[in-house]
């Protein structure tokens, strides 16, 4: 059994005598050769990955102004950064969105532009002190004229991260992606072999104090990642670097359709081979890590999962999904990834980049928890009116118009045979046609592409798809698409002002 340390490593590092091949390579190698001999002959395993890291950002110090001032408010290209830390230092995130830009610019492309060396308009508002007068400037500032630009990034390089479709009927936009209707395709994230964690799962060699590969630089675990929840497999690191010395090589900054904009990033960490247990780690396939499939159309935390499926399944293209193949499509860089690894794995080699030991283990039993929610937020099933008329296809308009008429309801859902919706008329919509004289088949005048709701869903989401489709009711369907009742714009106005007043 091969026993070494992280000091013996380093001297190998230092005399040029070390073995450093890839997370890729040595699953090949472990299946070639078996635990004991690839523990033998490799020292350290590099591993990467390249992926939409939202939670990533920089704190900035500006350096004093003359007269100075403590800064209150503060942007950057029109993107606010936070100020409560000091007199002329800020933080900027990056998924703040530019005030003037919306989704299409924020905080990653302000540090991708300094980064680039672009100058970036410094706008600055304070209330004025005596020590700081000034109450506000704007400059033009470049990355060499901050004093420090540190990179403190809460949550990084998720262990693996759960795959998403839409079971709904229409296109939805998340921070997964464009998810196309009626399970159109399936999204996933993360680099799989090559994930740093997915190679160290227990966490012995990674921890507070751990050197690492960030954004083409030398950075550092600070510590575990906010949401760290090993317990389900989901660890996540939070770690630091200096951003003066990256690359725009291994950091971009990008949007994601109609949801915001994200930082991608590359991350890669230097697994030292000190025993069988390590290599043994370090042979991870694809086949060997799998995560769920949700649906992503069920606007709450706990949605439903579709399946379990492997990195090996997601990477191959396709997927079985109820019954068919699945087009699937990951948000993460492989061939970036890979890129990192290989780049850290010359680095060592090259005598560049030394490994260190943790200072302190990360947690391993740890489970992320919800928000802690003081007062209850109503379902849509505690409002929607269940007394809700539907009408089957193939009726008449006239037909309709008496149903209107006999139940004094503004929107009718019209179900096929089996009681399932296929669309909706408005009052409106028959008014019209019998205005215009077109009083036979009711289906040429329904509204198709109907906007629904589940009962579970909060109420703030279907007040979110009324506003956003500017619609006035909302079909409420079960999983079966069975129409269980109905939400009007009305009746949640009227809900909301009782809950204000209160």
């Amino acid at each position: 059994m091969v026993e070494r340390t992280i000091e013996e490593i380093n001297e190998k590092i230092r005399d040029g005598s070390v073995n450093v091949i890839t997370a890729e390579e040595m699953t090949s190698l472990v299946q070639e050769l078996g635990v004991e001999e690839a523990a033998r002959q490799v020292d350290v395993v590099t591993t990467g990955t390249f992926g939409a890291m939202c939670s990533t950002g920089v704190f900035l110090n500006f350096g004093h102004s003359d007269p100075p001032i403590k800064m209150q408010r503060v942007w950057l290209n029109d993107v606010e950064a936070y100020t409560g830390i000091a007199a002329v230092d800020a933080y900027i995130g990056a998924t703040q969105l530019s005030e003037a830009r919306g989704m299409e610019y924020g905080g990653s492309y302000v540090i991708e532009d300094l980064l680039a060396g672009k100058e970036v308009t410094l706008k600055a508002t304070a209330y004025g002190t005596d020590c700081y007068p000034r109450k506000q400037i704007e400059t033009q500032i470049t990355l060499d004229d901050v004093n420090t630009a540190t990179m403190v990034n809460p949550r990084n390089a998720y262990q693996k991260y759960n795959a998403a479709s839409n079971g709904s009927g229409k296109a939805i936009y998340t921070y997964m992606g464009t998810l196309l209707p009626n399970c159109g395709n399936v999204a996933y994230s993360g680099a799989g072999v090559l994930s740093p964690l997915s190679n160290d799962p227990e966490y012995r060699t990674i921890g507070v104090g751990t050197r690492i590969f960030l954004g083409g630089a030398q950075g550092y675990v600070i510590s575990e990642g906010t949401q760290h929840s090993p317990a389900g497999g989901f660890g996540t690191l939070s770690v630091t670097g200096d951003l003066k010395k990256m690359s725009r090589e291994f950091l971009r900054a990008a949007t994601f359709h109609k949801y915001g904009t994200t930082m991608y990033l590359g991350l890669g960490i230097p697994i030292p081979i000190l025993n069988d247990d390590m290599a043994r780690f370090t042979a991870v396939s694809d086949a060997d890590i799998t995560t769920e499939i949700y649906d992503y159309s069920v606007p709450r935390r706990s949605k439903p999962a579709f399946r379990e499926v492997s990195y090996a399944e997601l990477k191959s293209g396709y997927v079985e999904l109820n019954g068919k193949d699945v087009k699937t499509s990951s948000l993460s860089s492989f061939y970036n990834a890979r890129k990192v690894a290989f780049e850290l794995k010359s680095w060592i080699k090259d005598g560049r980049f030394f490994l260190t030991a943790p200072a302190e283990r990360l947690s391993r039993d740890k489970a992320a928890r919800p928000m802690k929610q003081t007062l209850g937020l109503p379902l849509v099933k505690d409002v929607m009116n269940r007394n809700v008329a539907t009408i089957r296809t193939g009726f008449s308009v006239d037909e309709a118009a008496k149903q209107i008429i006999k139940d004094k309801f503004n929107h009718l859902p019209v179900v096929d045979n089996g009681g399932c919706l296929v669309g909706i008329v408005t009052a409106w919509d028959v008014s019209k046609a019998v205005a215009l004289s077109k009083r036979d088949r009711l289906d040429p005048i329904m509204t198709r592409n109907v906007i629904t709701v589940g009962p579970d869903d909060p109420v703030d989401v279907a007040a979110r798809l009324l506003e956003k489709h500017n619609i006035s009711a909302l079909p409420v369907i079960d999983r079966e698409k069975k129409v269980i009742g109905i939400v009007t714009g009305e009746g949640l106005s009227k809900l909301l002002a009782r809950g204000s007043s209160q």
